[in-house]
């Protein structure tokens, strides 16, 4: 029997109207339904959002210390119920069993990591330019922020935006994808046995359309974080930009890897295929341009093509699939529709192309890992994300058209480079305008402790994760204070003379 899920709204788990209900659909198995979560309503939002907003002073109120031993006790939690948490990843959304475990591990790194900020919410003081007087700035939460998110990463990116947002002393409104309710679910359960007050953390399950498009205009909502699309995404910033609210968004990318001819070829083949097929194409750092040097372009096709031929599909449960589906039928027709638009445009299918039907294939959304040569720079599938199995190799006549090739679209999250010629990497590393720089590596593989996001297009306001201008500088706000222990009336540069 399918679970039924709930809304956590102000510490309770409310049950929602039997009518009113989304279905989670294994998507390597559409007859296999995981749960049915409510489908909220502005009403819901506006009770969750209120919660928020009550509970706002005390939690802002805890000693930041404190607030981060609830995350270190959630991420010896999350640690504990790894297996148990990554299996369900790969049966909800669809990303094979390693992946899905290291969907929970970016988790328990982030709740490590979030929680030592707990410790480390440092400011600064300078010194007055007046006796007697001293000055500092200090971090401040922001107040009740709406976190909505994708369903491609279900427990890592709720987890990138819930803890810091909750370190930093916010109480949070939060919207997981209708796709992965579970996922998120099992994430809010841990928070709340972690010791979390009630209020502090609220979830609304529902469609974007109704409960998030509620949530992003409520008036009781100081920020809004999101990842997602590029129009959703565009459509919130102008919403917030309208309403003078916080906003940070993590969007849509056209990465690319850079092949230069000095390469290891084999190097790069690899991280080709894990940047193009990992996660059945479904991240927004996905590989989906390679920029080949002319020189090595013909060898290092062969070479991706004998690997993509070599994949193999299936349920991600299954020990020795390498590609899992993509998680749903509406995805899975729009990576069709994209691979017939690249054959009319003249790209040449070397492998893939359709949708994966033999044996227990055909009760899933699996698209054979595609591969296009002979793909001209303009063509569609060489500038809109496809999010899926789809690589279009690109050629290069040397490393200046290589770069110009890759900054040549309205994204700019993640980029890679092979090449054994430090100068090419150097010049590479300056001129690509991305978020994310690769060298010898592919454009998949961020870490915890850094600023994640991209330019351009695929993004805006301050930084995922960790490091300086990551989510500390969204999910805080600097207040400057002054102390004047003169007993005089100071007056600043005006007393200076």
């Amino acid at each position: 029997m399918p679970e039924t899920l709930r809304n956590l709204i102000d510490g309770r788990w409310t049950e929602p109207p039997p009518s009113k209900t989304i279905e989670s659909v294994n998507p390597a198995r559409a007859s296999d339904v995981l749960a049915r979560a409510p489908r909220s309503s502005a009403a819901e939002v506006d009770a969750a959002v209120l919660a928020a907003r009550r509970a706002f002073d005390g939690w802002r109120l805890t000693p930041a210390p404190r607030r981060g031993e609830v995350l270190f006790r959630a991420g010896e939690l999350l640690a504990r119920r790894k297996e148990e948490l990554g299996g369900l990843v790969t049966r909800e959304m669809g990303k094979v069993l390693k992946e899905g475990l290291g969907d929970v591990q970016e988790a328990v790194d982030m709740a490590f990591y979030m929680a030592g900020e707990g410790r480390r919410l440092s400011g600064e003081t300078v010194p007055s330019e007046l006796p007697d007087k001293d000055a500092k700035s200090v971090r401040v939460p922001v107040g009740v922020c709406a976190l909505i998110t994708p369903w491609n990463f279900p427990v890592a990116i709720p987890a990138w935006k819930i803890f810091p947002a909750l370190v930093c002393g916010n109480t949070v409104v939060f919207k997981p994808s209708s796709l992965t309710p579970a996922c998120a679910t099992r994430l809010v359960e841990v928070l709340v046995e972690a010791g979390l007050p009630p209020g502090v953390l609220n979830m609304v399950h529902g469609t974007g359309a109704e409960t998030g498009n509620a949530l992003v205009s409520h008036p009781g909502i100081d920020a809004v974080s999101f990842t997602g699309s590029c129009d959703t995404g565009e459509g919130i910033e102008q919403a917030c930009g309208a309403l003078h609210r916080s906003v940070s968004t993590e969007m849509g990318g056209k990465n690319a890897i850079i092949v230069m001819d000095d390469a290891d070829l084999d190097l790069a083949v690899e991280g080709a295929v894990w940047g193009g097929f990992g996660t059945s194409g479904q991240r927004c750092t996905a590989a989906s341009r390679v920029v080949v040097h002319e020189r090595v372009r013909e060898a290092f096709v062969d070479k991706l093509v004998g690997r993509a031929k070599t994949l193999r599909l299936g349920d991600g449960l299954d020990y020795g699939t390498d590609v899992g589906p993509v998680v749903s039928q509406e995805q899975m027709n729009k990576v069709l529709d994209y691979i017939e638009i690249g054959k009319k445009e003249g790209a040449k299918l070397l492998c893939g192309g359709q949708r994966a039907m033999k044996g227990p294939l055909a009760e899933g959304w699996f698209v054979e890992p595609t591969v296009f040569s002979d793909v001209d720079p303009n063509m569609r599938i060489a500038r809109e994300e496809i999010f899926g199995p789809v690589v279009a190799v690109i050629r290069a006549r040397d490393l200046a058209h290589a770069v110009e090739i890759v900054n040549g679209t309205k994204y700019g999250l993640s980029s890679a480079i092979y090449t054994r010629d430090v100068n090419n990497s150097a010049i590479a590393e300056r001129d690509l305008d991305t978020g994310l720089v690769y060298i010898n590596a592919s454009t998949i593989g961020a870490e915890i402790q850094l600023p994640f996001g991209g330019t351009k297009g695929s993004g805006s306001g301050p930084r995922e994760a960790g490091g300086r201008g990551g989510a500390l500088d969204f999910f805080t706000k600097w207040k400057v204070i002054y102390r004047d222990f003169s007993g005089r009336l100071q007056k600043a540069q005006i007393d200076r003379g």
